[in-house]
């Protein structure tokens, strides 16, 4: 059941997250992330093929003319550009209202003299009581009736009221509106009968042979060259003034200009779009550049964006969303069995780099690759995880500080507990080899003892001796392992680690005598009879670890090593040793240097073939 939790939590982390990176707050969030990756990538160059004149401050000065002008004046343009060998003329203004008869016929019959020319309508909706109506708005009639091509200049924002997308067209029911950018390709592409180099497909909106990436249902990611002014702009008023042009300006200066000259050859094959400017127009617009220079774009640079992309074949496309969709959704698993499993000093490192390695992938693809791919996500999801992790990290240690306080505070000294807990993986189950002393004390014809007292007075003493050499071996940094009846088994270098196991192992079973002499006298003075102990010390290497089952704890040594230390308790009997200690030649070879002893025999050890050295414990240095 405690694995459940891999599975369930990710699970639900999955579907939180995605519920979130849906909601209009995060997608603005994600939109200004990459917004950054315009600004890092930077300007880029572009063909100057695409040109723009310009509607702005500066015409209004310069012709002192109220808007809108007279029609007469782009009919002026027209000719002025064609005459400059354009390669196409695309009005981003409307004609949609009649002015002055003969100054719609004049620009009408001027456009309708060449074949490279695209004005501007729209598709509005207006509400009614209980429905959306939709409706074009053409060129005027005088335009429209001559079949001059006319395309949609609609242009959308996202909530942040920035221009990300382009709308490549509009719909009337089941009609598509094409807009200036769409048609202008398809124009190029095929003059005569261009509507059908035009295609629309779920994924692509294809025009002649590009295939532009569909973003939404109608509308194309938008792959900016750069900020406002990234393409080459004139002044309205310099292309219209010719010879056969005085403007008020010229007129007060008492001379002729003639501005059209000087840049008629910028204007050779070139794609040329005519837009408004000027704040009072309110047609620009905030972009991924924004922050670059606080300047918005006129719209008619966004057309200019468009028709540039697409004759680069340039096109922004989105990373796959059912790829990243299995990606993220595995990534959430593999994250959490991670940050919950590895101690978060070094998660927190991996997640940094992580993040870090993220951001610049997604910054590599986008600027190598044109894919526009997330910048928010997976780092929110490392963040979150990683969160979530030290929660359940600090859980699990909290509960296996309480289990090894709870398991081991009579068996260890409080300072051992201490270092017990800055690894508890030391008690997982399982054992393993390792180099430890182990101390054996046996009470001496302990069941003669019983016999003889009552089992309450039994209880009583051997409860006083056992507390007090317990006492005694945890202040030597001893593990109390177990009491068999009146024995006791300690272990000293497990398993928090003791270099000097063997001199502590000595210095416990040598004030365990001392102790218990005390207690003598003790017993003395309140009539209670008496009674002697053996102990033994080996030195060697043991199987130590979590030794029980699945239900019950149970740390402690087994192995020949353990035997060995048990038989020497019991050789006291056979040596009548006057202090009582019987010590292994291998507990004294690791700390003879602190050790008073006296030579006793060769005895034949279990699991030894040869004999070994023994000796009688007679005190320790630092002691006597």
């Amino acid at each position: 059941m405690k694995n459940l939790k891999y599975i369930i939590v990710p699970f639900v982390i999955f579907i939180f997250l995605r519920i979130i990176f849906v909601t209009s707050f995060w997608e603005n969030l994600e939109h200004k992330s990459q917004d950054l990756l315009f600004l890092l990538r930077g300007p880029r160059d572009i063909s100057n093929e695409v040109v723009i004149i310009e509607i702005g401050d500066e015409t209004f000065n310069t012709l002192n003319q109220q808007w809108p002008f007279p029609r007469e004046y782009y009919a002026h343009l027209i000719e002025n550009l064609e005459n400059a060998g354009v390669k196409q003329i695309i009005f981003d203004i409307e004609f949609t209202e009649e002015s002055n008869p003969e100054s719609d016929e004049l620009l009408a019959q001027t456009a309708a003299r060449y074949n490279n020319i695209i004005f501007a309508g729209k598709l509005i909706k207006t509400i009614k009581e209980d429905h959306i109506k939709q409706q074009n708005l053409p060129p005027i009639k005088a335009i429209n009736k001559r079949g001059i091509p006319w395309g949609t200049v609609n242009i959308s924002s996202d909530d942040d009221g920035f221009v990300r997308r382009y709308e490549m067209f509009q719909m009337r029911g089941k009609k598509e509106k094409y807009s200036i950018g769409v048609i202008s390709f398809a124009m190029l592409e095929k003059n005569i009968g261009w509507a059908k180099e035009i295609e629309n497909t779920n994924k692509f909106f294809r025009i002649g042979d590009r295939f532009i990436p569909k973003i939404t249902s109608k509308s194309c990611l938008i792959n900016y060259y750069g900020p406002q002014e990234t393409f080459n702009y004139y002044d309205f008023s310099d292309v219209i003034d010719d010879s056969t042009f005085v403007s008020e300006f010229e007129q007060n200066l008492e001379m002729d200009i003639n501005q059209f000259y000087e840049i008629k050859d910028e204007f050779r094959d070139k794609i040329v779009l005519i837009g408004v400017s000027a704040d009072e127009f309110h047609d620009s617009h905030d972009t991924p550049f924004n922050k670059l220079t606080k300047q918005p774009m006129p719209g008619v640079e966004i057309h200019a964006n468009f028709i540039e992309m697409v004759k680069n074949m340039d096109f922004l496309y989105r990373f796959s969303s059912l790829s990243w969709l299995i990606i993220f959704f595995l990534l959430c698993f593999i994250l959490f069995i991670f940050n919950t499993n590895v101690k978060p000093t070094i998660t927190i490192a991996i997640n940094f780099v992580l993040i870090i390695g993220f951001v610049l992938f997604s910054y590599y693809i986008f600027k190598n690759k044109n894919i526009l791919f997330t910048v928010l996500e997976l780092p929110a999801l490392i963040i979150i995880i990683y969160i979530i992790g030290l929660v359940f990290q600090y859980v699990k240690t909290a509960k296996e500080r309480k289990f090894i306080k709870s398991a081991f505070k009579q068996y260890l000294s409080p300072e051992l507990v201490t270092e017990l807990l800055k690894d508890p993986k030391m008690l997982e189950y399982g054992g393993s080899e390792k180099e430890i002393s182990v101390l054996f004390s046996d009470i001496r014809s302990f069941t003669p003892y019983t016999e003889s007292h009552t089992p309450r007075e039994t209880v009583i003493i051997l409860h006083e001796y056992l507390t007090a050499m317990v006492e005694v071996i945890l202040n030597n940094k001893g593990t109390l392992d177990k009491f068999v009846g009146d024995a006791i088994m300690a272990l000293f270098g497990t398993p928090v680690e003791l270099d000097n196991h063997a001199f502590w192992a000595c210095k416990a079973a040598f004030e365990m005598r001392q102790k218990l002499k005390e207690l003598h006298l003790k017993w003395e003075n309140e009539r209670k009879d008496p009674f002697e102990t053996g102990i033994g010390v080996h030195s060697g290497i043991a199987t130590v670890g979590n030794l029980g089952s699945e239900q019950i704890f149970d740390y402690t040594a087994i192995g020949d090593t353990i035997n060995a230390g048990a038989r020497l308790e019991s050789a006291n009997k056979e040596y009548e040793t006057q202090n009582k200690i019987i010590i292994s030649e291998q507990t004294y070879e690791m700390a003879k240097n602190r050790l008073i002893v006296k030579y006793l025999d060769e005895a034949k050890v279990k699991g030894k073939k040869k004999p070994i050295n023994i000796y009688e414990l007679i005190g320790i240095k630092e002691e006597i």
